[in-house]
């Protein structure tokens, strides 16, 4: 009797683990065995785990979903189907979902009740919980690779990006083969704009799976990073050919179309996003954000019709206002378009801790640490090396295109907005958590000349893989940078610093019709746009005091009043000769990563000049904090 009641799950377990076999060389062949298993056993959570992948490996994401949710709900203790989910979630732009899926994950793959409790927490949320817990595992089992990488998940989730490099790093040298540790210590490290190491670690992740989706989009999104926009397209084009139905997918390879100048077929691909999802905000703000791209009437409809959807996310309800103040704005109904700005600026700052006392605060401090004397006793220290070009000021006030007109020089490479030196602050200022204080920029008064060397070198090495073209010159184009002029000053004293100055109030509310990917903070309030512009100007008018002649200004106004002549000075600041190409900027092929890259690839005009006084009468909040004096500094 015992052999006859055995049979079945013998035959159950051959033909799952003939499923199993199957998958990864002919998928479709496992989803036939899968569903012929579930023809005699309908519940069985394996044979919907395999169906789900080998639905997932053919690109059919919906009905993988279904599946892999259908295996879950039948064995929540299944660690593989929960990481098969969370991997198609992750496909279809489904971040949250594939949190819970991953975090669900981990739960199901711990067996020891300490471990379980803390994984039950992070599962729910509870990170605090979920920190202490571990932290405490931790000092009695060092090395136990399943809650450091549980510990790197809460970092990761808390925004402390350093702590989870570090930890998953940890737990890689414990583990090397601890797939998804690597997977996690991957996007820890795209996360921090470290698209070298990102590379290494997906090529590992690939040697080992080399048609994972989930894989080949990071190392494409990775590889968009350094400017290898060509091959990062080639990885798009192949993923889409086999999983067409990821509209976030669609909407990626967009983004790579826009920045090499290919929008036609750009605007194909968001088309083709929103066919799949039509209440995308992203994907409707990205055709917004084109800026050159008109919607139609059916457009602002579908639109509409999304702002009413129940199922709504917030991200997408931000994101269509912003893109329906664009719509309206080029209706010239500019009430109806400040409306909608209001809304998506209100909506966004809600998700952002903007502190405006903290940065004039930091603004003050900057002033106070880099006087003339601080200088006058540093001269001569840093890296000697001309290279840099480092255009600094705030988003959208005409520093796209200064970068295209140099970059249109035979002697000039135009690279991205880096975030290097950034990078090099915020490890100098050693600051650990959100409530601590930076010790940045006071700190450098305590670094020898070597270090001051040291930090310009290895600024240079950082930024060496965006220089694909070997020219003598790199622009570097991060607006914020403003910030750092002093530190640049003393590790990189050859570099030149550009200011792309525009009108406070036309920048200001540039910035306020912006939604940014990330960063930026200060741009969702009228009020924090003008006390941002007044400690920028308040810094720059310092820096022009104890380093006179360090900074070269380009004012937006005047370049559009008389483009050769505003170009013909700052090239012969730069130390370059004229070339007639860069008075026709418009015509050089390059990638452009920011918001302007289709308005520098048309001939300069003056139409956005003034664009602000459509908004004049909204604007009191912006201006108010404009006039107000700039703290005195002590």
């Amino acid at each position: 009797m015992a052999s006859d009641a055995s049979a079945p799950l013998a035959s159950l377990a051959v033909a799952l683990a003939h499923a199993e076999k199957l998958l990864v060389a002919r998928p479709s062949l496992a989803e036939a065995q899968a569903r012929e298993i579930l023809k005699v056993a309908p519940s069985e959570a394996r044979a919907l785990a395999l169906l789900g992948e080998a639905l997932g490996a053919q690109g059919r994401g919906d009905a993988a979903v279904e599946a892999l949710r259908a295996a879950v709900a039948g064995d929540p203790a299944a660690p593989r189907a929960w990481q098969a989910l969370g991997d198609q979630l992750t496909l279809a732009g489904d971040a949250a979902g594939a949190d819970q899926a991953y975090a669900a994950h981990i739960r199901a793959s711990v067996h020891d009740p300490e471990l379980l409790s803390a994984a039950t927490a992070l599962c729910e949320g509870r990170l605090a919980v979920a920190e202490r817990s571990l932290k405490a595992f931790l000092k009695t089992r060092p090395t136990d690779v399943a809650a450091i990488r549980m510990l790197a998940e809460v970092a990761a989730r808390l925004g402390r990006y350093e702590d989870a490099e570090t930890l998953l790093a940890r737990c890689l040298d414990l583990a090397p083969s601890f797939e998804a540790a690597r997977h996690n210590y991957a996007v820890v490290l795209y996360r921090q704009n470290k698209a070298s190491g990102t590379m290494a670690q997906v090529e590992t992740l690939l040697g080992a799976a080399p048609a994972n989706p989930n894989y080949r989009n990071l190392k494409a999104a990775a590889l968009g990073q350094i400017g290898a926009y060509g091959e990062a397209i080639e990885i798009y084009e192949d993923l889409l050919a086999t999983h067409p139905a990821q509209p976030k997918g669609w909407m990626s390879y967009g983004h790579v179309l826009k920045t090499v100048g290919r929008t036609v077929e750009a605007i194909a691909a968001y088309r083709r996003s929103l066919a799949l999802a039509p209440n995308l905000g992203e994907a409707w703000w990205s055709l917004a954000n084109l800026k050159t791209h008109r919607f139609t009437s059916a457009d602002v409809a579908a639109m509409n019709a999304g702002l009413e959807a129940a199922e709504i996310t917030r991200e997408d309800r931000f994101h269509l206002h912003f893109a329906l103040g664009k719509a309206r704005e080029d209706d010239r109904d500019f009430a109806g378009a400040f409306t909608h700005f209001q809304t998506g600026n209100s909506l966004r700052r809600a998700d952002l801790g903007w502190d405006a006392r903290a940065h004039t605060e930091l603004t003050q401090r900057t002033m106070a640490t880099f006087t003339q004397a601080f200088f006058d006793e540093r001269r001569g220290v840093g890296a000697d090396a001309p290279a840099p070009i480092f255009v600094v000021g705030l988003p959208r006030s005409g520093s796209t295109l200064i970068e295209q007109i140099l970059a249109s020089h035979s002697a000039v490479e135009g690279t991205m907005e880096l975030p290097d030196i950034t990078a090099i602050a915020k490890m100098l200022g050693g600051r650990r958590g959100i409530a601590d204080r930076s010790l940045y920029p006071e700190m450098l008064k305590d670094l020898t000349a070597d270090e001051f060397r040291v930090l310009g070198e290895d600024y240079l090495e950082r930024t060496q893989v965006h220089r694909r073209l070997g020219r003598p010159h790199f622009i570097d184009k991060m607006p914020n940078n403003f910030m750092h002029v002093g530190l640049i000053s003393l590790i990189l004293p050859r570099a030149t610093i550009i200011d792309a100055r525009r009108h406070p109030m036309g920048c200001g509310m540039a910035n306020f019709k912006q939604h940014f990917a990330r960063g930026q903070a200060f741009t969702y309030d009228l009020a924090d746009v003008g006390a941002y512009w007044r400690d920028y100007a308040a810094l720059m008018a310092h820096f022009d005091q104890v380093l006179p002649g360090r900074i070269y200004r380009v004012v937006h106004e005047r370049l559009v009043a008389d483009p050769e002549a505003e170009i013909r000075r700052l090239l012969d600041h730069c130390r370059l000769p004229f070339e007639p190409n860069c008075l026709n900027f418009h015509q050089t092929e390059r990638a452009v990563r920011t918001a302007s890259s289709e308005q520098v690839r048309r001939p300069l005009t003056a139409e956005g000049v003034d664009a602000w006084r459509a908004y004049e009468q909204w604007l009191t909040p912006m201006r108010a904090a404009l006039e107000r004096p700039f703290p005195e500094v002590h």
